[in-house]
């Protein structure tokens, strides 16, 4: 079985001074092309990329998935979490966002995790 690794794109990319401000998209495309290397890297993950907002549009590449949310990107990284079907690690380095998927029995690793 797979392990879920489920990534909060903006706060990913916010957690990199990078001028990801300047152009939202370009941010979720340098963190879908890391994310593809790390897949490559880690073999046996199921990886998502949960984006949002002027990021959206973002295709998936080999090894990444990619998801836009309908709304906020915090309940619809909750909703993916609460649907896996096996272990579940959400990257993020929000506290309430945390606090969420945590009570659903997932696990959770900081930015530097997956990016840069």
């Amino acid at each position: 079985m797979k392990r879920l690794l489920v990534v909060d794109g903006a706060n990913v990319v916010g957690s990199v001074p990078d001028g990801w401000w300047r152009d939202r998209r370009a941010a979720a495309l340098r963190l879908r092309d890391r994310l593809a290397r790390y897949a490559d890297e880690h073999p046996g993950l199921d990886i998502v990329l949960v984006v949002e907002g002027k990021a959206r549009g973002v295709e998936p590449l080999p090894g990444v998935r990619v998801e836009e949310a309908p709304g906020e990107g915090d309940d619809h990284i909750v909703a993916v979490a609460a649907a896996a079907d096996g272990p579940c690690v959400v990257i993020t380095a929000d506290r309430e966002l945390r606090r969420r998927v945590e009570e659903l029995g997932a696990t959770c690793e900081g930015p530097r995790t997956v990016y840069p």
